[in-house]
């Protein structure tokens, strides 16, 4: 199965209602896509979103790297060798991981396909359903409750909230009221985006555990670059802490899992390059006993997809936060996988591949290339 051909299209989808985190609002989900075309017929699908503050990407970088750098690797590429492919595709250019991600989708999309499984079980098969959580975005206390409640009434049981945007104090007062609007049963799981130093952090978490808050983890609690204080929080707390911007490779992944900097790792095909290099972070951490968590970015139900079928086929992945499709104001996508009820489980099609059969065209936009093939 040799690929002949890759188009590159642009895709705008508003959000129903703004994301807030502690390093960016986003109110409208951009991305690109790409579609690989191979000579039997089959067809791939991958997605880029450009987040600048946490990836580095915008849409002309991910564009000019597809287009420029990954696209002659890729021309006459036979698919039997494919891990040849994807060592090309992680060496081709240093970073500029989103744009490696929308490709390395496609491929394993065109690998599934040419196995007649669904990308799930033809990467492991590990589990068929899971369960989704809801994301809070940082706001004034009221609104945070009247989500907090909302979501709870659509049947989510885990909500993942936003805090790190001010003080840690606030934060304290905004979970304490989270915590009574949703109840007790409700998983409670945080994430500062990089918002706490150190020592607020430890003192944050510390005031939340006297409370009884009972917070299952806390993401991110300060700056990507600092694990020596990601390591100082997991060792004067006793609620896990989650490593997500600090980790975007499997060597990302080593530093933090030999210092002992954090007690979870969060996966994002953004963040790795794609699935390739997410199963290689997930085999580590494995390897050293850590669960981990796959997230995303703001995506359309491609990307979400993708990610969904990688954390299915994986043991170590144990959480999953793949709620970005139900905050935009339409689906994308014919096919991919399912949210049962109002998104609170993920199930997946039987279809091989990511199981996707269409694409709304009023979505896209062509983007014209210097087609060289």
């Amino acid at each position: 199965m040799k690929i002949v051909d890759l188009e590159l299209y642009h895709s705008s989808i508003p959000l129903h209602t703004p994301f807030k985190t502690a390093l960016r609002t986003v109110t409208v989900a951009e991305s690109i896509f790409v579609k690989i075309t191979c000579d039997n017929g089959v067809l791939g699908w991958g997605e880029a979103p450009p987040t600048h503050v946490i990836t580095g990407d915008s849409l002309a970088s991910i564009h000019y790297t597809i287009d420029k750098v990954i696209r002659p690797i890729l021309k006459d590429a036979e698919l039997s060798s494919y891990a040849h492919i994807f060592t090309q595709l992680e060496k081709a250019i240093v970073h500029n991981t989103s744009a490696k991600a929308a490709v390395d989708m496609a491929l394993y999309d065109c690998l599934a396909q040419a196995a007649n499984q669904p990308l799930y079980q033809y990467l492991g098969g590990y589990r068929s359903q899971i369960e989704n959580d809801y994301t809070v975005s940082v706001n004034k206390i009221d609104q945070m409750q009247k989500d907090a409640k909302l979501y709870k009434e659509n049947g989510f049981d885990i909500l993942k909230v936003k805090v790190g945007k001010d003080s840690a104090d606030k934060d304290i007062e905004r979970i304490a009221a989270v915590r009574k609007a949703a109840g007790e049963d409700v998983l409670i799981r945080l994430d500062a985006n990089q918002g706490w130093t150190a020592k607020e952090a430890v003192k944050a978490i510390t005031k939340m555990e006297e409370l009884g808050l009972n917070i299952e983890l806390v993401e991110q609690p300060v700056p990507a670059y600092d694990i020596t204080g990601l390591k100082y929080i997991t060792d004067h707390t006793t609620t896990p802490i989650m490593a997500d911007e600090a980790v975007f490779s499997v060597h990302d992944a080593r530093s933090v899992l030999k210092m002992g900097a954090a007690d979870l790792i969060n996966i994002k095909l953004m963040k790795s390059g794609g699935i390739h290099q997410a199963i290689k972070i997930a085999n580590l951490c494995e390897a050293y006993g850590i669960s981990c968590m796959a997230g995303s970015m703001i995506e359309t139900k491609l990307g979400i997809t993708a990610a969904a079928h990688f954390a299915a086929s994986h043991p170590a992945v144990t959480r999953f936060d793949f709620d970005a499709p139900l905050m935009l104001s339409d689906d994308i996508l014919e096919g991919g996988i399912h949210y049962v009820g109002k998104g609170n489980q993920i199930t997946f099609p039987n279809q091989p591949g990511l199981g996707i059969k269409s694409v709304k065209e009023s979505y896209l936009e062509v983007i014209e290339n210097e087609r060289s093939w």
